[in-house]
C-alpha cells in the first residue's frame, strides 16, 4: 500500500521535467491527511451547511524548510510548481517558508484567496490525524464564510476597527473583559448553557433555553453597542465554526467510512473519539474559563454551544446563518415564529363550529 501511495507522487514530479531529488515533496502521511480531508468535506459536507462544497478549499501545509500549496486557483510568483498529485487531485507549488509550523489559520495569505495555512499535525496542537482532519474541515468552514457574497464588506460595516487600518482589529478589539459585572454575567451565562445543552426532557431544556436567553439579553444590556457586536461576530464567525467541527466530526462517526490509507496511519483514531472529545473541551471550556483570560476565545464555545442548542429549536437555522449575518441569537427568534406561525396554521385548519 506504501508504494501505491508514494508512486503517483513520483510520476507526477517525473512528469514536470524534474526528479524528486530536485524538488521537495509532500510527505506520504501528509498526503494521506490531506487527501482525506477533501474526501470528507466532500462526502459529508453539504449535510451540514448546503453550498459547502462550492466554497474553494485552498491549503498551505506548513513544514519545516517548505510550504505547499494546493487547491489554490491562483497561486502567486514566488511559487514554483512542482507538478500534478492524483491523490490531492491537484497541482502542488512550494516555496521557501514563511509561516510558523504551528499555524492553524484561514485567511487571503496567496493571492486574495482565503487559503488554509496549517502545519503539520504533529506540529500542531492537534498532534495526531484524525483531530487535526476535523480542524481543517473547520478552517474550510471560514473559507465558505469568506465567499459568501460581500461578507468583508458587510464585515466592515460593523465599524468595529475604530482606526485601526492593519486588519487586526477583530483580533485586538478593547473588550470589556475585565469589567466585575461583565465576567460575573458571562459566568451565569455559560453555566446556564451547560444546563441547556445538559437538559434531557423536554419541558426542562425549554425551561433551562429560557433562562438561558433571559441571561443572555441581560449580559447584552451590560455592553456598548459597539461591545456587543463584537461579541455577535465572534460567536458567529468562531463559535459556528468549532460547531461545525463538532457535527461534522459526529456525522462522520456514523455516516462516513475513512480510506484504508487514512485508516492504516498509527496515529489513526474514529471520529466518534474526536467527537466526543470536543463535546468535552467545549463543556469544559464552558465551565471553567476566565473571561479575562480567554477573551474573545471565551465565545467560541459560547457559539459553538449556542448552535447545538439551535439544532434542538431550530434545526433549519443553517438558513438564515448567510442571509442573516452576524447575529446568532436571532435564529432563536426565527424558531418562535415558526412555531408561533405552525399553532395559527393549526387553528385556521380546524372544521368551523
Amino acid at each position: 500500500m506504501k508504494i501505491k501511495l508514494i508512486l503517483p507522487f513520483v510520476v507526477f514530479l517525473a512528469a514536470s521535467g524534474v526528479s524528486a531529488r530536485d524538488k521537495p515533496g509532500l510527505r506520504e502521511v501528509d498526503r494521506i491527511r490531506l487527501a482525506e480531508a477533501f474526501r470528507l468535506g466532500k462526502s459529508i459536507g453539504d449535510r451540514v451547511w448546503e453550498d459547502w462544497n462550492k466554497a474553494p478549499f485552498a491549503v498551505l501545509l506548513v513544514t519545516p524548510e517548505h510550504e505547499f500549496l494546493i487547491r489554490h486557483p491562483r497561486p502567486s510568483e514566488d511559487f514554483t510548481l512542482a507538478g500534478y498529485d492524483p491523490l490531492l487531485k491537484s497541482d502542488v507549488y512550494f516555496r521557501k517558508r514563511k509561516f510558523g509550523t504551528n499555524f492553524l489559520a484561514t485567511f487571503p495569505a496567496v493571492g486574495g484567496v482565503s487559503t488554509i495555512v496549517v502545519g503539520q499535525a504533529e506540529n500542531t496542537d492537534k498532534k495526531t490525524s484524525t483531530p487535526w482532519i476535523a480542524t481543517v474541515l473547520h478552517e474550510h468552514f471560514h473559507q465558505l464564510q469568506d465567499s459568501q457574497p460581500n461578507f468583508y464588506a458587510e464585515t466592515e460595516a460593523l465599524n468595529l476597527s475604530r482606526g485601526d487600518k492593519t486588519g487586526m482589529c477583530m483580533l485586538n478589539y478593547a473588550f470589556p473583559y475585565d469589567s466585575p459585572e461583565v465576567k460575573q454575567q458571562f459566568s451565569v451565562l455559560t453555566r446556564l448553557l451547560i444546563e441547556a445543552l445538559q437538559a434531557k426532557n423536554t419541558s426542562i431544556f425549554s425551561n433551562k433555553l429560557a433562562a438561558y436567553l433571559e441571561a443572555r439579553q441581560q449580559l447584552q444590556k451590560l455592553l456598548s453597542p459597539d461591545d456587543y457586536k463584537y461579541l455577535s461576530f465572534q460567536m458567529w464567525k468562531e463559535g459556528v465554526a468549532r460547531y461545525t467541527e463538532y457535527r461534522l466530526a459526529k456525522l462522520a462517526a456514523t455516516e462516513y467510512k475513512p480510506s484504508k490509507g487514512f485508516r492504516a496511519l498509527k496515529d489513526f483514531t474514529s471520529f466518534d473519539v474526536v467527537a466526543n472529545q470536543i463535546m468535552s473541551a467545549t463543556l469544559r471550556e464552558l465551565s471553567t474559563l476566565r473571561l479575562e483570560e480567554y477573551k474573545r476565545v471565551a465565545f467560541y464555545p459560547l457559539g459553538a454551544g449556542e448552535g447545538l442548542l439551535l439544532d434542538r429549536v431550530n434545526p433549519k437555522w443553517q438558513r438564515h446563518y448567510f442571509v442573516d449575518k452576524f447575529y446568532v441569537e436571532k435564529y432563536f427568534s426565527a424558531a418562535r415564529q415558526m412555531r408561533s406561525n405552525t399553532f395559527y396554521e393549526r387553528i385556521r385548519s380546524l372544521p368551523a363550529s
